[in-house]
């Protein structure tokens, strides 16, 4: 298959390490032959991997952690957009390879992971020439996962070749699945309705619950900043006021935030807000500053998780 012009969103099946680095190799090693731009996210062993494989030509490749990068996934569009944007104009195509999924995702990351590699197909939409190749590891993913990957990416590639995905919707058909309802938890700590003047309480309910899930200053004090944002957002465009909800999910501690209002932009929280730009920060804010953020929007209003990790660690 002859690579077309414009966005190609490409998941290559592989099996273990071995097959991962044969199957990755040929697609960078072409990217340098014909001088174009490559970056690669990956995880770090795979990255001394693909080193080892190379030689020398591998310091021609642009590599980051993933675990850096997209330890929340709604940070990784944003970094290919940085890819992209530092080469407008170069008239080259561009490579790039992304592993966003991988089994050390909690099932909540891998919602969000999924929910990014659809988002692609509507960031890069209007591209004028990025071929970006995610791999999926058959050999240690669940099924379910791998199959989901046909329904995200237009092309799937393995072992025999490439072909059209007979189940990729369209951009617009394959955004829609995750606006479903985010689950329900099983129980709460503390819930708040607030509105105009009452974001300080706000503040105050989610200081105190972190500092009694056991979490250090820093932790705290960017889950409040992040909250705080989110709410300031609900009373300004969310109708006026909100609902605050926590709760723990093992070391996990969980605040959400619902109000009235509704986004009709999908990437309305992968978007870097512009310099000049008043407002509309919250959402990025939250991004750079939680574990893990989740968006549902609907007519009838809007739903955002922040999740932050007691073990910031990792």
């Amino acid at each position: 298959m002859t690579p077309t012009k414009g966005f190609r969103h490409e998941a290559l099946l592989y099996a273990g390490m071995e097959q991962f680095v044969a199957r990755t190799t040929p697609f960078i090693k072409g990217a340098l032959d014909a001088d174009e731009p490559i970056l690669v996210v990956v995880s770090r062993p795979k990255i001394a991997a693909l080193r080892t494989a190379m030689g020398k030509e591998a310091d021609r490749v642009q590599f980051r952690d993933m675990a850096e990068v997209g330890a929340n996934p709604a940070r990784i569009i944003p970094a290919w957009h940085n890819f992209v944007e530092a080469h407008a104009g170069e008239g080259r195509r561009l490579r790039g390879i992304g592993e966003p999924i991988y089994p050390e995702r909690t099932a909540n990351e891998m919602v969000e992971s999924q929910r990014h590699e659809a988002l692609l197909n509507a960031a890069f939409d209007d591209a004028r020439d990025f071929w970006l190749l995610c791999p999926y590891n058959t050999e240690a993913l669940d099924p379910t996962v791998v199959e989901t990957a046909h329904r995200t990416h237009p092309v799937i590639a393995d072992g025999h070749g490439y072909s059209w995905s007979d189940r990729y919707p369209g951009v617009a058909a394959s955004v829609a699945p995750y606006d479903k309802p985010l689950p329900e938890p099983a129980a709460l700590r503390a819930t708040l309705v607030f509105a105009v003047g009452g974001l300080p309480a706000v503040r105050r309910l989610v200081s105190r619950e972190a500092a009694s899930a056991g979490f250090m200053t820093r932790p705290i004090a960017d889950l409040v900043l992040a909250a705080n944002e989110v709410a300031t957002n609900s009373v300004q465009h969310g109708g006026g006021s909100g609902t605050l909800r926590i709760w723990r999910d093992g070391g996990v501690l969980v605040c959400e935030v619902r109000d009235r209002g509704h986004f009709d932009d999908p990437l309305a929280d992968r978007r870097r807000p512009a310099p000049t730009r008043d407002g509309g920060r919250g959402l990025w804010l939250a991004n750079q500053l939680c574990d893990l953020v989740q968006l549902r929007s609907f007519a009838s209003g809007t739903t955002i998780r922040l999740h932050m990790h007691r073990d910031r660690s990792r």
